[in-house]
């Protein structure tokens, strides 16, 4: 019976092997037999399913994981930041526009010039730059360039001038076109003003986002991230999500990541289901609805209970009245799609909260899987809510120190710093966790996330933020692909490392449970298995045994 069962086409042979059932790694062989994996067990316990061509790689001490769920990123954003210039490390504003100049120079037939991630906390004077600053270099073209929590862009007056925006345009319903005491716009455009401007900066030819969105699945491969859920990012961008692109790499057998598509909840669920009908498929498949209930901290967007510290007169805002919210959401749950609220501020958390209550009361209770993006800071009367309303929590850790913590914490005030990205209650309270990127506001490495969730080092690389709030190593990762996988109804098939489940499988250069914490930083895929087929592999060849 032996010799007529199937051999394997891989077999993957470590003595540290994650496979999400168990807290640690343990010496284990994986088999895998077209895109399944056939069996895990001892190496000796799978020899019977070695054959003549069977590609038996030994990796020694180095960490087999599941492939890395990336469950929350923006694919075509991502894939548009990759080429563009990354602002992250400018310390001025000058210092801005000078990198900016040197990226334009080097693409001088691209239309416009884009980028990302200035942050004007990490700057001396901290704040905002405006449009002049980039008139003097750019009088001609135009130019937009997202804050690095993308809530906000700072753009030239060529750009205003082609969005058709000055100090006659009226602010949209959620964003503001900031302007000075004259009335002329500064040329900073929040929330979604933003997309008055990449309505045209965003307007790339198919061709330009075919070559885009194959960087991103390389990208991804080598950090590898196996399945990604695509969310809505606002209207802003509207213009690069391009559902029919992914369905022609998925024709092509190009599409090397998993997609789970969460469209715009906007109340048209006709829509909504003809767009879930079309894409159902093992690798491409719309997953859910998802909408903003509020913007971010630093540019007083988030939604809170209590007034901003620094501006007492604001709380921020919702981006929809409530009852909308919650009319949306009850027709949307009626038809069981699960919905993902951006939810930043602790009312805006409560807010999605009571939504996902309201639902329930008037649907009827059901594995919803709804989800609640971000979760900054958090009243700790709301913390329960998640488990008894079945709430999953989607949180990127390492957005704790993105921002500078001493701009952070002037916003929301010293009292409220203690329940900023509390993780571990909330893993403790029974939610079920599940981690992602928010790529391209982070890099759309893993590491970075697993990182930040069990160290806590703020922004300044030093202190700890909350010591109380760190997860292991083994959670962080559990969170990272079974929680994920868990969030798209994928969990019998993805997530953890079984018989008869899919092969999305990670290979890391060392074991990041047993290394010094900083060193998970340093650590670096080694080979990336999606469906069953070798998508990444780093240069240097694992042995063969």
């Amino acid at each position: 019976m032996v010799n007529k069962q199937k051999k394997a086409d891989i077999v993957l042979i470590s003595n540290a092997v994650f496979t999400g059932l168990e807290s640690n790694p343990e010496p284990k062989a994986i088999a895998i037999v077209n895109n399944k994996i056939a069996a895990v067990g001892s190496k000796e316990e799978l020899q019977s399913l070695i054959g003549e061509e069977t590609k038996v790689l030994d990796y020694g001490d180095k960490l087999i994981m599941p492939g890395f769920h990336d469950f929350h990123l923006h694919a075509m954003m991502g894939s548009l930041a990759l080429e563009c210039v990354n602002l992250f490390e400018a310390r001025s504003e000058e210092e801005a526009v000078e990198m900016v100049q040197q990226y334009a120079e080097q693409h001088p037939d691209e239309p416009w010039v884009i980028g990302f991630m200035w942050d004007s906390s990490y700057w001396e004077d901290k704040g905002l730059p405006s449009r002049f600053s980039l008139d003097r270099v750019f009088p001609d073209r135009p130019v937009v360039l997202f804050h690095a929590e993308g809530h906000y862009s700072w753009v030239n007056s060529k750009a205003l001038e082609m969005a058709n925006i000055d100090k006659d345009t009226k602010n949209p319903s959620y964003g503001t076109i900031e302007k000075d005491d004259n009335g002329e716009p500064t040329g900073i455009l929040i929330e979604e003003a933003s997309s008055l401007v990449t309505e045209y900066a965003y307007d790339l030819p198919k061709g330009k986002k075919a070559s885009l969105f194959r960087n991103f699945l390389k990208e991804a491969a080598s950090y590898g991230v196996t399945s990604v859920n695509n969310l809505y990012g606002t209207e802003t961008l509207s213009k690069l999500d391009d559902f029919e692109l992914f369905q022609e790499f998925e024709e092509n057998a190009q599409l090397t990541v998993r997609m789970h598509l969460f469209p715009q909840l906007d109340g048209d669920i006709d829509y909504a289901k003809q767009l879930r009908e079309k894409y159902q498929s093992a690798k491409l498949r719309v997953a859910g609805l998802k909408q903003f209930i509020d913007g971010v901290v630093t540019s007083r967007t988030a939604y809170m209970l209590q007034p901003y510290a620094d501006q007492p007169d604001t709380c921020g805002h919702a981006a929809f009245p409530s009852d909308q919210l919650k009319d949306w959401v009850v027709a949307a749950d009626k038809e069981e799609f699960s919905i993902r609220f951006h939810a930043i501020g602790d009312e805006a958390i409560r807010l999605a909260l009571d939504v996902f209550e309201e639902a329930q009361k008037i649907n009827g209770a059901r594995d919803s899987r709804h989800a609640i993006e971000h979760i900054e800071v958090i009243n700790r009367d709301d913390v329960s809510r998640f488990a008894s309303l079945g709430v999953i929590a989607s949180m990127q850790p390492d957005h704790m120190a993105l921002s500078e913590r001493g701009v952070y914490t002037e916003r929301i005030g010293k009292e409220r710093e203690k329940d900023v990205f509390i993780i571990n209650t909330l893993q403790k309270s029974g939610a079920q966790l599940a981690l992602g990127t928010d790529f391209p506001i982070d890099s759309l490495n893993p590491m970075l996330q697993i990182y930040r969730a069990v160290s806590r080092i703020d922004s300044g690389g030093k202190d700890v933020w909350s010591p109380d709030e760190r997860i292991t190593v083994s959670e962080a990762l559990r969170a990272y692909t079974y929680g994920s996988a868990f969030g798209t109804f994928r969990d019998h098939e993805l997530g953890t490392l079984e018989a008869g489940k899919l092969a999305d499988i990670a290979v890391l250069d060392r074991n990041i449970f047993d290394v010094p914490v900083e060193e998970i930083l340093d650590t670096k895929v080694e080979m990336t298995i999606s469906d069953g087929k070798i998508i990444y592999s780093k240069q240097e060849q694992p042995s063969f045994s």
